[in-house]
């Protein structure tokens, strides 16, 4: 898909509608991109952190990389020949990402170190208040919130584990000055980042647990870094990256179809074979996994099994019972005294926008409208909140979450410039098309056996709603959000545009 394939024509005299974008991860800077492309000027870009990135920001463990390969987990519009290797690190990927932020004019519009409260619509002015951790207000026409899945951190609920008194951090939260040469660490958690750092760091320490819950499937990684020859290819001739995106995007569209049992099948022997290298029986039974592959997340690693040969690294599957001051105790009465404990626990994935406190018209509160599980039109709009779009929202979870994002700006930036083409104050989606849509969408992920099974995994809501996961490929969301929808929407035309209605200030 070319990045403006679906945009209608620049405004050339450019628009004076004021926007703000909340978060400065790949969401936040492909929105902004797309924004300015389209004539947008008035744009500003708040996130929390003191650097751009977002995940890619703030998940500076060792080991961090992405998984999905780097030629497919980069801008459309942005190729780049330089990737080292076809799973790129976090180092890579945070260059990658401070060079398109300075490439396409983003710098200037960022405002760093400013994380956002809350934000609320005002009735009167219509008009989006939002309001910043230091108390400024902030005004808008229309915000994105490119916030996404992985902002909210999620914490063992352990008792005792404030009474340690040693170093306690979160893997998303690394602690680089904490040297862990030679020290007894704990590892809470054996799922995605803990996939990644554990072999990183445990061959440096004295004893190393890391405490599993359940299984996770496994499969090889393959990262082979590019050979001289490949790299000179690939910078010589433009066309060779691109091509070589077109065939991951064809393969990895194929392979997240998670209700393929010959796909599966074929993935499950692979992680058996990788597992196959643990040279305990015992260890290795208790790294097996007994759910279905594409049950949880999918995982990929060279690493993982082989560090549990390593004399020091001891896997743990009795639950944990409580932390003292000096360790960790489990359900059998065994204390492991360690110095450090890292929480590999992840984020709250199911909650999205409203980890923030949102209220929309009428005073909507965000978190009420999605007590039974987030859920929104498309992924990108909910019933209520007027000219609020979300990337990364909820059920968009698909493939290269970054080609999917760009359908998302593509669709929001389209429905923009209709505010303005028509002279619209607000759009809203409608309630009924909000409830057709998601009730198509459940039914469809009934289809999905794997996803349907007990596993515990975070695909779900407290109410067993399936908030995060897509259930057509990448092509398929891409031909949904290019379909022209007007009808979807609620507008309000009122006062003309540009005539704004200010609050009293008080003295």
């Amino acid at each position: 898909m070319a990045w403006n394939a679906y945009l209608p024509a620049m405004n050339a005299r450019g628009t004076s509608r004021r926007i703000i974008v909340i978060g400065a991860g790949p969401g936040g800077i492909c929105a902004t991109i797309g924004l300015l492309q389209a004539g947008f000027e008035d744009i500003v870009v708040l996130d929390r952190a003191e650097g751009v990135g977002g995940t890619w920001w703030h998940n500076s463990y060792p080991g961090a990389a992405c998984d999905v390969p780097t030629h497919l987990y980069s801008f459309s519009f942005e190729l780049n020949a330089a990737w080292s290797r076809p799973y790129a690190t976090q180092p890579e990927i945070q260059r990658y990402l401070e060079h398109v932020v300075d490439r396409y004019g983003v710098r200037p519009l960022l405002r760093l170190g400013t994380g956002v409260q809350g934000l609320y619509w005002d009735d009167e002015c219509l008009v989006w208040r939002v309001l910043t951790d230091g108390g400024e207000e902030l005004e808008a026409d229309a915000v994105i919130s490119a916030i996404g899945m992985f902002n909210e951190l999620s914490w063992p609920q352990l008792p005792g584990l404030e009474d340690f008194e040693g170093t306690l951090f979160h893997s998303a939260r690394w602690r680089h000055d904490h040297d862990l040469t030679g020290r007894r660490v704990a590892v809470i958690g054996s799922a995605a980042s803990a996939v990644q750092f554990v072999p990183e760091i445990a061959p440096s320490t004295s004893a190393l647990h890391v405490f599993q819950r359940t299984a996770n499937w496994v499969l090889p990684k393959e990262d082979t870094p590019f050979d001289p020859e490949t790299l000179a290819e690939l910078q010589a001739n433009p066309i060779s990256v691109r091509r070589r995106r077109w065939k991951l995007w064809r393969e990895l569209n194929l392979f997240t179809q998670f209700n393929d049992v010959e796909l599966l099948g074929k993935a499950e022997r692979a992680g058996l074979r990788n597992l196959s290298v643990v040279a305990d029986p015992e260890v290795r039974a208790k790294l097996t996994p007994s759910e279905p592959y594409g049950c949880k997340r999918p995982l990929i690693s060279n690493d993982w099994y082989p560090t549990f040969n390593l004399p020091q690294v001891e896997l743990v599957t009795d639950p944990i019972a409580r932390v003292t001051a000096t360790g960790v105790v489990t359900a059998d009465g065994t204390h492991r005294e360690v110095d450090t404990i890292i929480a590999a626990t992840g984020f709250q994935v199911q909650r999205y926008l409203s980890a923030l406190d949102v209220t929309g018209r009428g005073g909507r509160d965000l978190r009420e409208a999605w007590a039974d599980g987030a859920q929104a039109y498309l992924g990108i709009a909910t019933h209520g909140f007027p000219n609020l779009f979300m990337l990364y929202g909820p059920n968009t979870n698909q493939g290269s979450i970054i080609y999917m994002i760009e359908c998302q700006v593509a669709y929001i930036v389209r429905h923009l410039q209709r505010l303005d083409a028509e002279e619209l104050v607000w759009m809203d989606v409608k309630a009924e098309a909000q409830t057709a849509y998601n009730a198509a969408l459940q039914s469809e992920l009934e289809r999905f056996e794997v996803w349907n099974h007990d596993c515990n995994h975070y695909y779900r809501s407290p109410s067993g709603r399936i908030v995060t996961q897509f259930p057509g490929d990448m092509a398929n969301y891409r031909d949904r959000t290019a379909q022209p929808d007007d009808d979807a929407y609620e507008v309000h035309a009122g006062r003309p545009f540009g005539t704004r209605v200010r609050r009293p200030v008080l003295t």
